[in-house]
C-alpha cells in the first residue's frame, strides 16, 4: 500500500452561494483520532444537505471538517487508537459528519460498513445517507411495520429509490410522487403500487384510491410545510408523518384539530446532528437486516457520476430536479 501524502485534493465552500462556490483546493489530509479510520476515498454521495451547507443554510457541528460530503466509500489507510473493528486495506462504506468531497476523509469506526461483496465502490458510496436517513425515520421515528402503506414523496431520489425498495422487501405497500413520467415509471419499476405524478395529479386522491378511501400509515416528506394540510388528508387513522427537510417551506401549519381527529403523529429529525451513539445504533441495525438484501432485492439507482473537480456541476444537477437517483463524485486522483 502506497504512503499517505501529506496534502490532498479536496472541494472547499468558498463563500456561500451558487454550485460556484464549490472550487477545488489542496489541504492537509486529515489524521484519525481515537476511534475514527482514514479513508481513502473513491467516491462520495451528493446530498440535498450538501446544497444547503454550500448556500450557508445547514453550517456543520463544530467537530466537523468544514468540507463537504456526508457519505463515503474507499479503502481503509489508516487507523486511530482504539479502533479494533478495522484494518488498512478494508474497503467500506461511510457515514460521514463532513469531508467527503475529497481524496482522504475520517470516518467513525461504528459509522463504517463493509463495501458489500456485490457492490462496486460507486454503488456502496450511493448507500449511507440514504440507508440512515430512512432506516432512522420510517423504522424508527415512524415505527413502520409489516403490513402496512407508505407514501414517500420524492419517490425518484436517492433517499426515495432506496425507501420503496426497503419498505417492499420488509412487507410494506408503497405508494410514491415524482415529478415526471419517467420518474413515475421508475418509482413503479421500484415497486410502489401507485405514483403521483405531481404536476399533474392529486396525490390525495391517488392516495385514496390506491388504499380504498382509508390513507396511509406513514408518510415520508422531502417537502416541509408545503404538504401539511394534504398529507394529513392522505393519511389513515393513527398514522405518522416524518419529516427529513423543511424544503422550501419550513413553517408547518395545520388546524390542530386535524391532527387530534386522526390522532397523527408529526416528526421528523435531521441526520447529522444525532449523537455518535444512536446513528451506531443505526449502522448495525442496517448490517444486520439491510446488508444481505443489498446487491440483490436492493440495489441504489445511479443517475450520474461526476469528477471531483467537477463538484459544482454535479450540484447544478441536483438542483435541476431531473436527476433520478444518486448523484456521485469520483474522488480517486487522476491518473498519471
Amino acid at each position: 500500500m502506497a504512503p499517505v501524502p501529506q496534502s490532498m485534493t479536496a472541494i472547499a465552500i468558498t463563500t456561500p452561494g451558487g454550485p460556484e462556490a464549490l472550487q477545488p483546493q489542496t489541504v492537509p489530509v486529515p489524521a484519525p483520532k481515537a476511534g475514527q479510520v482514514l479513508v481513502k476515498v473513491a467516491a462520495a454521495g451528493v446530498n440535498r444537505p450538501d446544497v444547503q451547507q454550500r448556500m450557508g443554510a445547514y453550517p456543520p457541528p463544530k467537530d466537523a471538517s468544514p468540507l463537504p460530503g456526508l457519505e463515503i466509500s474507499g479503502e481503509v489507510v489508516a487507523v486511530g487508537p482504539d479502533v479494533g473493528r478495522w484494518k488498512a486495506g478494508d474497503k467500506v462504506c461511510a457515514l460521514v459528519n463532513g469531508g467527503g468531497y475529497a481524496e482522504y476523509c475520517v470516518a467513525e469506526e461504528r459509522l463504517a460498513l463493509p463495501m458489500p461483496d456485490r457492490m462496486d465502490e460507486f454503488s456502496s458510496a450511493a448507500l449511507p445517507e440514504a440507508l440512515f436517513t430512512l432506516w432512522h425515520n420510517l423504522f424508527g421515528l415512524a415505527r413502520l411495520q409489516p403490513g402496512e402503506s407508505l407514501l414517500v414523496h420524492g419517490g425518484a431520489s436517492g433517499v426515495g429509490t432506496m425507501a420503496i425498495q426497503i419498505a417492499k422487501q420488509f412487507g410494506v405497500q408503497v405508494i410514491a410522487t415524482a415529478g415526471s413520467e419517467e420518474k413515475v415509471k421508475t418509482c413503479k419499476e421500484l415497486g410502489a403500487i401507485a405514483v403521483a405524478n405531481y404536476h399533474t395529479e392529486d396525490f390525495v386522491k391517488v392516495v385514496q384510491q390506491a388504499t380504498g378511501g382509508r390513507g396511509v400509515d406513514v408518510i415520508l416528506d422531502m417537502v416541509g410545510g408545503l404538504y401539511a394540510e394534504r398529507n394529513l388528508a392522505a393519511l389513515a387513522p393513527d398514522g405518522r408523518i416524518t419529516h427529513l427537510t423543511t424544503g422550501n417551506a419550513p413553517r408547518y401549519e395545520v388546524d390542530l384539530a386535524a391532527i387530534m381527529q386522526k390522532r397523527a403523529i408529526v416528526t421528523g429529525s435531521m441526520l447529522r446532528p444525532l449523537p455518535l451513539a444512536r446513528k451506531a445504533t443505526i449502522a448495525e441495525e442496517l448490517r444486520v437486516r439491510v446488508w444481505p438484501l443489498i446487491g440483490k432485492s436492493v440495489t441504489p439507482v445511479i443517475d450520474s457520476i461526476f469528477p471531483l473537480e467537477a463538484a459544482e456541476h454535479a450540484h447544478a444537477r441536483m438542483e435541476s430536479g431531473v436527476h433520478i437517483g444518486k448523484i456521485l463524485l469520483d474522488c480517486r486522483a487522476p491518473a498519471a
